[in-house]
């Protein structure tokens, strides 16, 4: 299968990478079949093949999640919701719903004894 991935290269602790269209099984910065693109994380440049990338992706190339993100950014992917964002959403939601209930738990217990100390009084 052929993937749509980065490969490395640049100096230590200031990488660069060339979007690349290589098989799956080859390594990350093995020859690759076609150069497709760059993107720099530093500066957040990216360049991009438009056709070259449309032809890849028509015979079925498969874009790692990376180079998915840069290619909905560039406009030739339309942004669609991964199952694994969705779920991290879903739980983040429910901490959340958590959080205020407990929240109102503690306020509302607090409000009775603040009532049945001044009762007290």
């Amino acid at each position: 299968m052929i993937k749509l991935r980065l490969k490395r290269f640049g100096k230590k602790k200031e990488a660069s990478f060339r979007i690349v269209a290589c098989n799956s099984t080859s390594r990350r910065d093995g020859r690759p079949l076609q150069e497709l693109g760059f993107y720099n994380p530093r500066t957040k440049e990216t360049r991009l093949d438009t056709e070259a990338l449309r032809t890849r992706l028509t015979q079925g190339a498969q874009p790692t999640d990376v180079v998915r993100t840069l290619l909905e950014k560039g406009g030739l992917l339309e942004k669609t919701e991964r199952p694994s964002i969705a779920i991290g959403k879903a739980k983040l939601e429910k901490e959340k719903l958590a959080k205020t209930k407990t929240k109102e738990q503690e306020s509302d217990s607090s409000k009775v004894e603040s009532e049945g100390n001044e009762a007290e009084s």
